[in-house]
């Protein structure tokens, strides 16, 4: 779901999306900061990436994803599990609230269209936006890939032994992430968490 429709549609409901946009990959990554800071790990705190500002947080290239595709990503916040009590529990935590955030930013966007239909179409445009990318976002973080979300929280679950078989992929992850998008071969997975992010949600608004 790339935003070039809506900047031939209105190109001043895309101008008006690029903040809220560009800060949701910069919450997830934050959210990820803040959690293993809550569980002892002062990383991200001490290289300054607790902080809402843009230029710590966005990557050139999965910033132009996140406006040509729907999805993209910030650099991620360095982490150092061993700080944590459990540093597989821990990561599992960590990996969660980014995906957590994106599903929050959705929801809210989502009950104020809800709440207000009569909103203005502009505004209605924008909440629309902000919500299905947030939900494409989270749906894509979820893929059990490395460096994806999804490939920590796996790892977390999955006995200790698969965990070295996953940490060798991350190397090539974004390389295999890409060949399998362009094959299409990602597209019923990403559609399958999509749609039980967007049943998660309904139960909440409903």
């Amino acid at each position: 779901m790339g935003l070039f429709p809506l900047l031939v549609r209105s190109p001043f409901a895309f101008f008006l999306l690029v903040i809220p946009l560009l800060y949701s990959i910069i919450f997830h990554e934050l959210a990820h900061g803040l959690v293993a800071y809550r569980m002892g790990d002062p990383t991200a705190k001490l290289m300054g990436r607790l902080s809402l500002n843009p230029l710590r947080h966005l990557d050139p290239i999965g910033t132009l994803l996140l406006f040509l595709f729907g999805f993209g990503w910030a650099k991620p916040v360095p982490i150092n599990p061993f700080n944590f009590r459990n540093s597989r529990s821990g990561m599992v935590k960590v990996s969660a609230a980014g995906i957590t955030a994106n599903v929050v930013i959705a929801f809210v966007a989502l009950f104020f269209l809800q709440l207000f239909p009569a909103v203005s179409g502009t505004v209605a445009l924008i909440l629309y936006y902000v919500a299905q990318i947030n939900i494409m976002l989270a749906a894509f973080n979820l893929i059990p890939i490395p460096p994806l979300d999804g490939s920590k929280i796996l790892i977390g679950l999955l006995p200790a032994r698969y965990e070295a078989l996953l940490l060798r992929l991350e190397p090539y992850g974004f390389f295999i992430i890409v060949a399998l998008l362009y094959l299409g071969i990602l597209d019923p997975v990403i559609v399958f968490f999509r749609h039980l992010i967007l049943f998660f949600i309904g139960l909440l608004l409903s």
